[in-house]
C-alpha cells in the first residue's frame, strides 16, 4: 500500500515525480523508486483537455481524491494548478522529499541512447528532434519546459521510448531505401514503448532464476498501441515499430505495417492530402476502423454477437500478432520466453489463448486455468504448462516506475 498523505513516514521517502506530458494532456505520478513493481504510486493524477472549453484535473492519493473542473489555458497553467491541488492535501512537490522529475521523451532519435540529465543543451538536442515526432515530441518539450520552471530545484531526467532499441544491428535498423536519402532525412527504424520492453524483458529472467546474458525472449507490448520486441541476451535486437509507431501490429487506430502504395493509391486515386492520409492512418484504422471500436472489451462482445466485422479485425490483429511471434522465432534462433505485457496483453486472456494457439510443434502449450488467473495471482505469472519448452508470462508492466528508477540514479551521480 502507498502511504497516506498524512503518514509521518512519507517525509522520509525519497519521491520522483514522473511527467508524461501530451498535446491537450499532462499524466504524472510520485513514485518511490524503490518500492515494489505491483505498489500503487503515492500519487496519480492528470491534467486533460487543456485549450478546450471544459479542462478537468484529477489527482489521488491511498485516502483522498480531488478535481477541478474549470478550463486549463495552456500546460503550464494546468500543472501549476495541479501543483496547488496537491498543496491543499499536504502532498505537494514543496511537502515532499522530492529527489527527481522524471520525464517521458518518445523520440530520442539517434542522439540518445540512454536517459540524460535534461539542461538547456539537451533540450535544444530534443527539439531537433521533433521532425521525427511532430505528434509527440513538442508536448514533451512543454513538459519539461513548465516543470523546469516550476521544480527548478531539482534535477530533471529524459527518458527516451526509443532508447532501448539503440542496440538494432544496422540490418535490422534500416530499410532498403535510397541510402543518400535515408541518411538525409535521418529514415530509420528507431522502434517505441522501450521502457515497457526493457523492463519486461528484465524481469523474465529474474522470474525464471537465470542470467538476462542467457536467455533470448519475445516481448509484446499489446494495449491501444502495439509492439513485439525480439531480445537477445538482453539487447533488443528487432521489433515491430519504425520510424514511427505506426509499423507493425495492428493497433486500436494504427494500420501497422501496410503497403506504402496505399498512399500512393490514395492520393491520386482518392484525391486525399498527406495529412488526411497521416489521420487515415493513425486514427481511423486499425481495430477502430475495421470494427468501430478498439476496445477489446467491446470488440469481444460484438464477436459475441457474430459481427462479421469486429471478428474479421480481430482476426487480422491476431494473425498479424502470429506472423511477428513467428518471424522472431526464427531470427533468435532459439526462445526461451514469450511475455504479454500492457492493458491487452496483461488482461485479454482470449488474446493470449488465440496467439499462442497449436504451437506445441515449436514448444509452446498454454495452461488454460493458469491463462485464465483462477487462482488470482497478482504480478508477474507463467502462463504456459511445465513442460512446455518456451516459457510464456504475463508481466505487468510500469513504465513509471522504471523512468522514476532511472531518475533517480542520475539524480544521485
Amino acid at each position: 500500500m502507498a502511504p497516506s498523505e498524512h503518514d509521518p513516514a512519507a517525509g522520509e521517502i525519497e519521491f520522483v515525480l514522473v511527467l508524461n506530458s501530451g498535446s491537450s494532456s499532462i499524466k504524472f505520478q510520485v513514485l518511490d523508486p524503490s518500492a515494489d513493481a505491483h505498489e500503487e504510486p503515492f500519487i496519480t493524477g492528470i491534467v486533460e483537455k487543456i485549450g478546450e472549453p471544459k479542462g478537468h484535473i484529477k489527482i489521488a492519493t491511498a485516502t483522498t481524491k480531488m478535481e477541478d473542473s474549470r478550463p486549463i489555458l495552456s500546460h503550464s497553467v494546468g500543472l501549476e494548478r495541479a501543483f496547488g491541488m496537491m498543496s491543499l492535501l499536504g502532498c505537494g512537490p514543496q511537502d515532499l522529499n522530492l529527489i527527481a522529475v522524471g520525464h517521458r521523451v518518445v523520440h530520442g532519435g539517434a542522439t540518445f541512447s540512454e536517459p540524460v540529465l535534461i539542461d538547456d543543451k539537451m533540450v535544444a538536442e530534443i527539439e531537433k528532434l521533433v521532425p521525427l515526432a511532430p505528434l509527440h515530441n513538442p508536448a514533451n518539450i512543454d513538459g519539461i519546459k513548465n516543470a523546469r520552471a516550476l521544480l527548478g530545484h531539482v534535477p530533471h531526467v529524459a527518458v527516451f521510448d526509443t532508447a532501448f532499441f539503440s542496440t538494432l544491428p544496422e540490418h535490422a535498423a534500416h530499410y532498403g531505401l535510397n541510402k543518400e536519402v535515408a541518411d538525409k532525412y535521418n529514415i530509420r527504424r528507431y522502434g517505441f514503448h522501450g521502457t515497457s520492453h526493457e523492463f519486461v524483458s528484465r524481469a523474465v529472467p529474474k522470474i525464471m532464476g537465470r542470467e538476462p546474458e542467457k536467455i533470448n525472449q519475445i516481448t509484446l507490448h499489446l494495449g491501444n498501441g502495439a509492439s513485439a520486441a525480439a531480445i537477445r541476451g538482453g539487447e533488443a535486437i528487432d521489433t515491430s515499430m519504425g520510424l514511427t509507431p505506426l509499423a507493425g501490429l495492428v493497433m486500436g487506430t494504427r494500420t501497422g505495417d501496410i503497403d506504402p502504395s496505399v498512399i500512393f493509391h490514395l492520393a491520386r486515386a482518392g484525391g486525399m492530402k498527406v495529412d488526411e492520409i497521416d489521420n487515415l492512418f493513425n486514427r481511423n484504422s486499425g481495430l477502430k476502423g475495421i470494427a468501430g471500436v478498439n476496445d477489446f472489451r467491446e470488440i469481444k462482445e460484438l464477436i459475441d454477437q457474430g459481427d462479421h466485422d469486429a471478428t474479421l479485425a480481430y482476426e487480422i490483429y491476431i494473425h498479424q500478432l502470429r506472423r511477428f511471434i513467428g518471424s522472431y522465432m526464427l531470427i533468435l534462433g532459439h526462445t526461451d520466453a514469450i511475455t504479454f505485457t500492457a492493458g491487452v496483453g496483461e488482461n485479454a486472456a482470449f488474446v493470449r489463448k488465440d496467439a499462442m494457439a497449436d504451437l506445441e510443434g515449436f514448444g509452446i502449450k498454454i495452461d488454460e486455468d493458469r491463462n485464465l488467473n483462477k487462482e488470482g495471482v497478482e504480478g508477474p505469472r507463467v502462463i504456459s504448462t511445465d513442460d512446455s519448452k518456451i516459457k510464456v508470462f504475463v508481466v505487468p508492466t510500469n513504465e513509471e516506475l522504471a523512468i522514476a528508477q532511472y531518475a533517480m540514479e542520475l539524480a544521485e551521480q
